[in-house]
């Protein structure tokens, strides 16, 4: 028995590289990247509609959306949640999140052996988003405790693998991966349409330089 059948886009951009897969019965029928930084135009939908004409597919045919959700950059993951937001309502499907984190690892290819991992992802200021996640025996990916702030130093004291587009494991994040991970963001419920937004992890710089000059959180009237 499928555990998730029918069609599922899925997509994350929490680098400036966005991917998008579409799965059929929880298997990857195809898998799409678009350059998120640098573009003159939107490049991610596009991408979207490529896959799924890849896939012999159109919006209408979805089952289900799923996101990466940070943390990550602001920009990029705007632009993705938007996307996923505007299709799932659309065609009037579940949206389900997931960790970007948990992607670097489950989005692996070529798979990576049994073990427990530190997923890490930029964070500029020299850190990095961190994310302990395992890979058990039968090929499950779960993840242990909430994401972090640590310093590359930081990350390779735990002794543990450290996997990331930015370490000495290169490893980024791709939707790919959520054929790993469907069951489990299934499990967990879909997100309100209305509410839900990334985990950008930090505020965008712009955010921070302007609160900085106006000495008060932006979109505060005091």
């Amino acid at each position: 028995m499928v555990s998730a059948p029918g069609l599922t886009l899925a997509l994350d951009a929490s680098t400036y590289v966005g991917t998008v897969a579409v799965l059929r019965d929880g298997v990857v029928v195809a898998a799409r990247e678009a350059l998120m930084r640098g573009e003159h135009e939107e490049r991610l939908m596009p991408a979207v509609l490529a896959a799924l004409a890849d896939a012999g597919a159109m919006p209408r045919d979805l089952a289900r959306v799923v996101c990466g959700a940070g943390p990550g950059s602001f920009t990029s993951l705007r632009i993705a949640a938007g996307i996923a937001k505007g299709i799932a309502h659309g065609v009037g499907v579940p949206l389900y999140a997931v960790s970007s984190l948990a992607l670097v690892v489950a989005g692996a290819e070529p798979r990576l052996s049994p073990a427990r991992y530190v997923a890490a992802l930029d964070a500029m200021r020299g850190e990095r988003y961190a994310l302990l996640v395992d890979v058990a025996t039968d090929g499950r990916i779960v993840t242990n405790g909430e994401a972090t702030l640590a310093t590359p130093g930081q990350l390779t004291a735990h002794g543990l693998s450290v996997v990331g587009p930015l370490e000495a494991e290169p490893r980024a994040p791709h939707a790919r991966g959520v054929a790993l991970l469907l069951d489990d963001s299934i499990a967990a419920g879909a997100v309100s349409l209305d509410a839900w937004e990334p985990s950008y992890g930090r505020l965008a710089e712009a955010q921070v330089r302007w609160e900085a000059a106006h000495g008060r959180p932006l979109g505060s009237d005091a």
